[in-house]
């Protein structure tokens, strides 16, 4: 029998809070420190590897991380999640994300449907339409092929999918598999849509307009964008849109679009880059292969979670030890580093996915927590990032958890020699370096010059960044987020704190407006 408790309820949780906290500085330091970067680590697939030796933890915290994680019961939550159980309690739904890239237990039925067997056919419907286009059989009005692809949506719907096309765009052309460039178009702020729109052929351009539900509001007005800049360059709009909603939206059956993908309310947009959303975009640039390669690594990662030794199981573990950093060292924040350029939007898709997700003050039963929950998460690709915020990470007040992900080839494979190292072994270079340096600083009698060292990271190492190492490290962050949201006994599948602004913002183009808001309105000429 699954329970749900508030974290701070669990005895494992207080026991947790009173063991000896570890010296950072010193078990990093010397031979200690050279063991403990060959025994902390983990594989979370073939190619890849979670290394936590710069964490602060020891074999007593890990111990005691295991206990609470087997008495928060996460390994049954998960099997209760996947096998269909209704996971998202303040929407009244299953959560069903891992179903678009494997059968992780039994057969989950909803709404009279198989739904492993709907994701998939939605998924041969994407593939079978992109090979059309680009064979040609499926082409704009004069008989031209479609050289780029434009996805309109916003939050989950542009974040993910966005930074899996920038993770891959140049493997892909490194590897022969580059069939259309994408470009995406989110924000409300009618810039954005002119500035793609004038660095396109909209002749040869087709577009995906992505909203479940067919109503959302920033998406909408881009779509009407959108289709007055075809119509400008007469154009039929018909002939260039295609849809990714739900069966139930007004979009799913409108002679708009050339064809409609499927989604359903049973996976939330943070979780849907596995799904349509990221399925028609990306096998479009890239081809159903190269989809087909990334799903198939997060499958592989899905199947890991399962496994209830905490030590094997890379994303419970660092979920766990994220825990201990929130709720017993007391740490508000934590930066996500790729030194990766590929994976420049990766921090953004991981802010909304972890923030949307676990930013809860109340628990699954609508009772208040009387405990932190997610942080705050933030960041930007190495070495960049050295140069700009990495001050405060090494010498502020606060001390701010790392995650830093670094491969150990580069996907274009073009570099130089300059003083007798390449720029990848400098860019390597530089991310063991921060580890080292984060970790066990450096004394100086110049109080400006101290390091007071203490500031624990961990690291995923991989030797390339493909279609399917980075399927698996979309899926070690999903899974992370959700073992947390487990052990703060939050839903992590609603998000109901984006709702407010979009209803006030609805009374403010209606004019129904008064007190602050209207005279907001008023200073910015609504």
């Amino acid at each position: 029998m699954i329970n749900w408790n508030n974290l701070d309820t669990l005895t494992s949780f207080k026991e947790l809070s009173e063991v000896e906290r570890v010296n950072l500085a010193e078990v990093m330091s010397g031979e200690n420190g050279a063991e403990r970067v060959k025994d902390y680590s983990v594989p979370m697939t073939e190619d890849l590897t979670y290394n936590y030796a710069a964490k602060a933890v020891d074999d007593k915290v890990l111990a005691a991380l295991a206990k609470l994680a087997k008495e928060a019961q996460l390994t049954e939550k998960y099997a209760a999640l996947y096998n269909g159980e209704v996971i998202n309690t303040g929407e009244k739904r299953l959560v069903l994300h891992q179903l678009t890239r494997g059968q992780l237990g039994d057969k989950v039925e909803a709404d009279g449907v198989d739904k492993r067997e709907f994701y998939v056919k939605q998924q041969q419907r994407i593939a079978d339409f992109a090979n059309k286009v680009h064979a040609g059989e499926i082409t704009n009005a004069a008989g031209e092929k479609f050289t780029t692809v434009v996805q309109i949506g916003i939050g989950g719907s542009d974040l993910g999918p966005r930074a899996m096309y920038l993770s891959l765009e140049n493997w892909a052309k490194k590897n022969g598999t580059f069939k259309m460039e994408a470009k995406f178009i989110s924000n409300v702020d009618p810039d954005d849509a002119a500035a793609v729109l004038n660095s396109i052929d909209v002749a040869h351009s087709i577009f995906v307009l992505v909203s479940k539900s067919g109503t959302t509001l920033e998406t909408l007005t881009n779509e009407s964008f959108v289709k007055d800049a075809l119509k400008n360059a007469g154009l039929d709009a018909s002939k260039h849109m295609i849809a990714v909603t739900s069966e139930t939206s007004p979009l799913a059956k409108s002679d708009d679009y050339l064809a409609a993908f499927f989604m359903d309310d049973y996976i939330g947009g943070r979780y849907s880059s596995t799904s349509a959303v990221g399925g028609a975009v990306l096998s479009l640039a890239f081809g159903p292969e190269v989809f087909a390669q990334f799903l198939a690594g997060a499958a592989k990662v899905d199947e890991v979670s399962k496994n209830e030794d905490l030590l094997k199981n890379p994303a419970m573990l660092d979920a766990m030890i994220g825990v201990y950093e929130r709720n017993v060292l007391g740490y508000p924040a934590t930066a996500v580093l790729p030194y990766s350029q590929a994976l420049s939007r990766f921090p953004a898709h991981l802010q909304q996915l972890d923030m949307e997700s676990n930013g809860k003050s109340v628990n699954r039963f609508g009772e208040p927590v009387d405990y932190p929950t997610g942080p705050v998460i933030f960041g930007e690709p190495g070495t960049n990032g050295q140069h700009s915020f990495y001050q405060l990470l090494h010498q502020g007040t606060n001390i701010i958890p790392l995650q830093f992900i670094d491969f150990k080839n580069s996907q274009i494979g073009t570099d130089v020699v300059i003083q007798d190292s390449t720029s990848q072994q400098k860019l390597c270079a530089n991310v063991a370096a921060q580890i080292v340096a984060f970790a066990c600083g450096k004394s100086d009698e110049n109080r400006n010059k101290n390091f007071e060292g203490g500031r624990p990271s961990s690291i995923i190492i991989g030797k390339e960044l493909t279609p399917e190492t980075l399927g698996a490290l979309l899926a070690h962050f999903e899974n992370k987020v959700m073992f947390q949201g487990f052990v703060w006994n939050v839903n992590s599948f609603d998000q109901e704190g984006v709702q407010l602004g979009k209803v006030l913002a609805k009374r403010v183009l209606a004019h129904e407006t008064d007190g602050a808001l209207k005279v907001y309105s008023d200073l910015l000429d609504i």
